[in-house]
């Protein structure tokens, strides 16, 4: 059975708010990565204190949970019901919601700091400063049928935002040029508490003055301006599955326009265009192929060659074919992106019909009009182009 919330912090069922967040502090500075490095068990001890109290310091889901209890309530998490935890919070998200319990509120400096080094430039109410992400990049990426069948790898060259190469990204001058940020003091964000007619709410936002980075630059970088970054291109390896299909977008992280100031970059977003085939048609994962006989192959019978992804394969016409009968070429058709198996190429027969008739032509093609074997005489086997399509698929 798991551990209940108030058995990981060591309290009581009838613990009020002070008491939870005391005890959540003194759990939390015990096991505090900064304490503890390298130590996966006092960093998991870290996150489950944070998790039990994200939910405790919430009357309404602590209420829940005493209603539903720990199984029940956690389930429910999982499931996206209330918006809780769910074991999904990173480091840096607990430090963003629950920073400000190592203050102690009296405007004596922050007891947290003095115990971790919380100098100018580094984590400051368990928050790390970074500068502005960058955005993301979009290109799109043009494939053939046989491209797609088997994926493939693209080298695309990108114009985008990248780090500038004087100040390796920092927008400053020099090393000298840098100094903590007097508004944030360098943490990179600023807390405001509003009014509301829930009462107050606490909101965390990147600091206007640094744009997030916790510092300010007194000497800004000629190259780039202060901005850490500069017009310029780059070549990137596309891997590109088997199976796309058109206007699907696929995503590279950290390929995009770098952040502003040595800010992390933002993705590349990649879409796909099929380059139409000049004989086979897609339908999803199947390919479809139009295969023209004339009457004399169709009645007496053939051997024709079909056009696949993977090159020509020959087929029998069994003879007195009819225009609409489909033939079913298994395994070549596309893969599936996120199933398994592969399609079919269906090859789908159409006589064709003479636009114009030489003397001789017309004179043979007079003899067999009214022979009795001539003239049309579908029977109950003989199904239409729909019956023909539904049973393929049944």
């Amino acid at each position: 059975m798991a551990k209940s919330y108030y058995d990981i912090l060591g309290v009581p069922r009838t613990a009020e708010d002070k008491e939870i967040k005391k005890a959540y502090r003194k759990i939390a500075m015990k096991y505090h990565p900064d304490r503890n490095p390298d130590n996966k068990e006092a960093e998991a001890k870290f996150k489950e204190a944070a998790e039990a109290y994200e939910t405790l310091r919430d009357a309404d889901k602590k209420a829940r949970y005493d209603r539903m209890g720990h199984d029940g309530y956690t389930r429910s998490q999982q499931g996206g019901g209330g918006g809780g935890f769910r074991g999904g919070m990173t480091m840096e998200d607990i430090f963003s919601q629950f920073g400000d319990i190592f203050s102690d509120g009296g405007g004596g400096g922050n007891p947290f700091e003095s115990f971790f080094g919380g100098g100018g430039g580094g984590r400051r109410g368990g928050r790390r400063a970074t500068g502005e992400r960058g955005s993301n990049a979009r290109v799109k990426v043009k494939l053939t049928l046989e491209e797609i069948a088997k994926g493939t790898t693209k080298k695309i060259k990108i114009k985008k935002h990248v780090n500038c190469g004087t100040c390796s990204g920092s927008g400053a001058k020099d090393r000298n040029a840098v100094s903590t940020c007097s508004t944030c003091r360098g943490t990179g964000y600023v807390r405001q508490v509003k009014n509301t007619f829930l009462g107050q709410m606490q909101t965390t936002s990147p600091c206007p003055s640094c744009g997030g980075t916790g510092q300010e630059i007194t000497s800004k970088c000629n190259s780039c301006r202060g901005e850490g970054r500069t017009q310029g291109d780059e070549v990137v390896e596309i891997q590109i599955p088997a199976g796309v299909s058109e206007g699907i977008q696929l995503s590279m992280g950290g390929k995009g326009h770098a952040g502003r100031r040595g800010g992390p970059p933002g993705d590349l977003i990649i879409t796909i265009e099929e380059i139409p085939h000049d004989s086979l048609k897609r339908d999803g994962q199947n390919i479809i192929y139009d295969l023209y006989l004339n009457f004399a192959d169709a009645a007496l019978g053939s051997s024709v060659d079909v056009p696949t992804i993977d090159g020509k394969v020959k087929i029998k016409i069994p003879a007195g074919t009819q225009s609409g009968k489909i033939f079913r070429l298994r395994g070549k058709g596309l893969p599936g992106v996120q199933s398994y198996g592969t399609g079919d190429q269906l090859v789908h027969v159409n006589i064709w019909t003479p636009k114009k008739l030489d003397p001789k032509e017309r004179q043979m093609l007079e003899k067999l009009r009214e022979h009795p074997n001539f003239k049309p005489n579908p029977g109950k086997s003989d199904k239409g182009f729909f019956e023909k399509m539904r049973d393929m698929f049944s």
